[in-house]
């Protein structure tokens, strides 16, 4: 008969989790960590889209259960579905497994769920771990020929234009996400009309001149794929189809003025240590 100490006793051995970026392009982009995450982990979560990029990563462990089917039709919010994934990773970890969560690109970047259930891991004294992987905005860089280093970036999801009063920096690279998204306001939408891509224009209209260069890009994420770039003006904004995986980049407008009292300043800081006598 089993005592109530019995019932109570933790698992064998503590869970964890792991989630981990699987990049952008299937195969290419996966590091060895990440592979080696996949490998050694006892259960794999997968938020994968691609039925493709699923096949393979079951080629790699016996045990991979997709995320996608928690997405709902109608009026079911992405938020819900986001914190169902949360639920049922933490549920294995709390069985003592290892669980890794496998996603596109980079498990950090424009995602809820990875944040959240190493947080909730964490509180409840579970080990948990965020391995990188390749971007889009990596392979935006590649693509675009842009060195963030030279100019500087601006990076927002496109909705903070609308929702905050937001400072915008036209001497740098203007870089805004979700773009096909921008104006949902209900997490439901899986894009929206243009009207509302009228209304971000209206927005960077009071930096941007209508015909100013806007790229619209999305990398590839097949090898036998090119990464697609289409060059309009900021006008033509409203009236282009752009999907949620596509980005916007403004390129800048004006190059940076020089601080000149703060060079004088570097300089005489110059001469003292030039001249410490």
């Amino acid at each position: 008969m089993n005592t109530p100490s019995m019932l109570s006793e933790p698992p064998s051995r503590r869970g964890s989790i792991a989630c981990v970026g699987l990049g952008m392009v299937l195969g290419s982009h996966l590091t060895p960590l990440a592979r080696s995450h996949i490998e050694q982990a006892d259960v794999i979560f997968a938020a994968l889209s691609n039925g493709i990029v699923e096949k393979w990563l079951e080629r790699m462990h016996p045990d991979v259960r997709s995320l996608q089917p928690y997405y709902g039709k109608g009026d079911k919010s992405r938020k819900v579905t986001y914190q169902e994934w949360v639920d049922v990773m933490m549920a294995e970890v709390r069985k003592g497994k290892v669980v890794c969560g496998v996603f596109y690109g980079h498990p950090g970047v424009f995602a809820w769920s990875p944040h959240a259930v190493i947080e909730a891991a964490r509180s409840e004294g579970y080990e948990a771990h965020m391995e990188p992987g390749i971007s889009a905005e990596d392979c935006l860089y590649a693509d675009l020929g842009i060195d963030p280093g030279r100019r500087g970036c601006q990076h927002f999801e496109a909705n903070q234009l609308l929702f905050f009063d937001t400072r915008i920096n036209t001497d740098t690279y203007l870089i805004l996400w979700q773009t096909g998204l921008v104006g949902d306001r209900s997490f439901k939408r899986l894009r929206t009309e243009p009207a509302y891509r009228q209304l971000l224009v209206e927005v960077l209209n009071k930096d941007y001149p209508l015909s100013h260069e806007a790229i619209v890009y999305r990398g590839a994420t097949l090898p036998i794929e090119q990464a697609r770039v289409r060059r309009i003006t900021l006008g033509e904004l409203p009236n282009v189809d752009i999907t949620a995986e596509e980005t916007v980049v403004i390129p800048p407008l004006s190059r940076p003025r020089r601080n000149r009292a703060m060079m004088a300043r570097l300089d005489a800081l110059d001469r003292m240590f030039e001249n410490p006598g």
